[in-house]
């Protein structure tokens, strides 16, 4: 079943049951998803990997939104977007935890005979490609440059 299958049946759900948080989060992903689907050059169907980039796309914009109203004390409206984060997460693969990724990139790093920061660009490619929605781009990229410099 396509992952806007399980959304619109979600959304059915979220409607019966008066769940207005859910409701929100459910409905910003089907809106990203289908604008995905009509964007030029696009197929009808969406990919996975593509499916998965969008809700990261989603959860980055929630985080970003929520630090701003944190920093000028908007509980109300950070509330709202830490709600609608929680709700997208949901759909995403799990996550690796810190200490999985790192033994994964030295394995990686191995792999691919990197030797120094300036071969960054070679492991940073290959790794965002197998862990897409596994880890976050930020942590793989930290990692990455500790275990080179």
């Amino acid at each position: 079943m396509s992952l806007i299958t399980t959304i619109d049946q979600d959304i059915k759900q979220a409607m019966l049951g008066k769940q207005e948080a859910r409701l929100r989060g459910l409905r910003a992903i089907k809106s990203a998803l289908l604008l995905a689907r009509t964007e030029k050059g696009a197929s009808e169907d969406v990919s996975q990997e593509t499916e998965i980039k969008v809700l990261q796309k989603l959860i980055k914009q929630r985080k970003e939104s929520a630090d701003i109203y944190k920093a000028q004390n908007r509980e109300d409206l950070y509330q709202i977007e830490v709600e609608e984060m929680q709700v997208i997460e949901v759909y995403l693969p799990k996550q690796m935890d810190h200490s999985d990724v790192e033994t994964y990139l030295k394995e990686l790093i191995g792999r691919v005979g990197a030797t120094s920061v300036k071969d960054m660009g070679k492991v940073m490619g290959a790794a965002n490609k197998e862990l897409a929605g596994k880890a976050d781009g930020k942590t793989i990229s930290e990692i990455v440059k500790q275990l080179l410099g």
